[in-house]
């Protein structure tokens, strides 16, 4: 934060005096010059330790914490008292609104930390397979609907990983609406729906499910150009330098 002056660094047009002091550090310019890089170090720390407890991070906390309380309340009253799926389910909304706005945030006023690299995909997914989970044990929910949600995902995530050297893939248009179905169509099995409602909770899972396997295998169609043209890239420039 605090940098050398130039005069202190004894850069071209310094007054000899001053120079000369900058450079030994016995004077006035020196000292402080001396204890810059100290204090800037101190302060880059300071930012740095801070910026961990930015919104965009407590609000990814705050859904790590949600993931239990909303087991807690899934599961009380043997997991079918339509009041605790009620509060269950308004749990869920927050983790799922939170999910938007702590990414937003991150990216429009440089939130971005390493701490919310790594918890934020892990919260989504938290809750995501939490919530799958309690409603097939409870039989709500076939647990093949399960499978292939939660497979595509640790599946796509694995694969981010894998060819993370050769570039990244970018989050499509696809899969935000992949996100947005699957929110809406978990959200509505864990309401007690009856009637009607039951039944267009049925169609929004159908989706859901339909977008999760069709987003997916975009995903592995991309991670394999992206191979195939890092793999080029690299061969090219390997003959570049041999040439």
């Amino acid at each position: 934060m605090t940098g050398v002056p130039a005069s202190a660094a004894g850069g071209p047009g310094t007054p000899g005096t001053h120079g000369a002091a900058g450079v030994s550090g016995t004077g006035p310019a020196g000292a402080q010059g001396s204890k810059s890089p100290r204090g800037g170090k101190l302060g880059a720390a300071a930012v740095n330790q801070a910026s961990l407890w930015n919104v965009a991070n407590l609000l990814t906390m705050l859904r790590l914490v949600l993931v239990p309380g909303f087991v807690a309340l899934m599961l009380a009253e043997g997991g079918y008292d339509p009041v605790w799926r009620a509060w269950a389910w308004a749990a869920f909304a927050v983790a799922m609104i939170t999910d938007i706005f702590d990414g937003h945030l991150a990216r429009t006023y440089n939130l971005v930390t390493d701490f919310g690299k790594i918890a934020d995909p892990i919260a989504d997914k938290a809750i995501m397979g939490a919530a799958l989970i309690c409603l097939s044990s409870l039989g709500d929910l076939p647990w093949w609907v399960t499978a292939v949600i939660l497979g595509r995902e640790l599946g796509i995530t694995l694969l981010r990983f894998l060819v993370i050297r050769y570039g990244v893939i970018p989050a499509s248009r696809g899969g935000k609406m992949k996100t947005l179905a699957q929110g809406t169509a978990v959200g509505m099995y864990v309401l007690a729906l009856t009637g009607p409602l039951a039944t267009l909770r049925f169609w929004m899972m159908a989706v859901a499910v339909a977008l999760t396997v069709v987003t997916g295998l975009d995903y592995v169609r991309q991670a394999i150009v992206l191979r195939r043209q890092g793999l080029a890239d690299r061969k090219a420039a390997a003959e570049e330098a041999e040439g």
